[in-house]
Parts: structure tokens; sequence; C-alpha cells
């Protein structure tokens, strides 16, 4: 398979994977469960098929949810989420560099550097600009919105995180054998 081709193939598969775990998990109601399985989707995608497939994936993963419903209703805050998936994706590109096996410590690193650039880009750009400036929410609905893009962010990045650690170097190997 040439590169363009399995480039296609496993950016489609993954932003794929991530949207019905979106789906699924959408029911639950439960942010942690969701944000932690999409943000560990983000991160095989960059360290599996590299930077332009993660960030394709962290991109256009909001889009998709925000177009089918299981996203957030306002685009000011379906673009903010784009943008916080794409700092995730390069900080864990920049930190893993071009060569897909690591250590474990390497991975821990990129696992809380990216958890805290997103966290501080969402916290700062939706709780503090685009709720009280932007869409000037009342108080009751502000506080909730707010609520969804504070803590929570950096505890499911770093959980995404952590469950990457986890199955990255099983995945990478399995993936050299084929």
């Amino acid at each position: 398979m040439n590169r363009k081709a399995l480039w296609i193939t496993q950016t489609a598969i993954l932003l794929t994977l991530l949207i019905a775990v979106q789906a699924v998990t959408a029911g639950f109601g439960n942010t942690f469960i969701t944000g932690s399985l999409v943000n560990l989707i983000l991160i095989v995608s960059v360290v599996i098929a590299g930077l332009s497939s993660g960030l394709a994936v962290a991109l256009l993963s909001p889009l998709f949810a925000y177009f089918f419903g299981i996203g957030p209703i306002f685009w000011q805050i379906v673009v903010c989420i784009a943008i916080g998936n794409a700092l995730l994706v390069f900080c864990w590109s920049f930190i893993v560099g071009k060569k897909r096996e690591n250590s474990l410590s390497i991975y821990l690193v990129a696992t809380i550097v990216a958890a805290l650039f997103k966290f501080t880009f969402l916290y700062f750009a939706i709780v503090k600009f685009v709720v009280p400036v932007v869409l000037q929410m009342p108080e009751p609905q502000a506080k909730i919105v707010s609520a969804a893009f504070s803590y929570p962010q950096l505890i499911t990045a770093v959980i995404g995180g952590i469950l990457a650690t986890m199955i990255l170097p099983m995945l990478t190997k399995a993936l050299k054998r084929n």
C-alpha cells in the first residue's frame, strides 16, 4: 500500500472510531468516559499515523460531533475544542518526535504537558472568553458550560494519556509485524 493510501486509511479508521466512541458514550452523559476515550484516540492517531493524521482527527472530530448533535451546540465552543485537540496532538508529536517507539517516561511527560496545554487553552478560551464575552450566557447556563471546560478537561486528557501509554507499546509492536 502506498503512503498516501495508508494515511487515508489510517486517518479514516481512527476518525470513524472516534465518532463511534462519541456516539456510543454520549448516551452515558459522562464527560470523563467520553473525553478520556476521545483523548486516547487523538494520541493514538498522532503516534501511529503521524502529525497530519492526528491533526485531521483532532480538528474533524468536534465538527462531526456538532453535526451529529452529540457535541456542544455553539460553534464557537466547537472551534475551541478543535484547537484544544490540536494542541494535545502537537504536544504529543513534539515530545514523542518522529521515533514512534518511546519509553514510558517520554509518554508520561507527553501526557502531562499535553494535558496542561489543552486544559489551559480550553479554560481560558471557553470559560474566560467565549462563555462570558462572546455568548454572554446567563449565569446558570454559564456555570454548567464552564464546569465542563474546567478541571474535567485536565482529568480526561491525563486519563487518555495514561490509557495511550498503556496500549501504545503493544499497538506499535503489533503494527510493526504487519
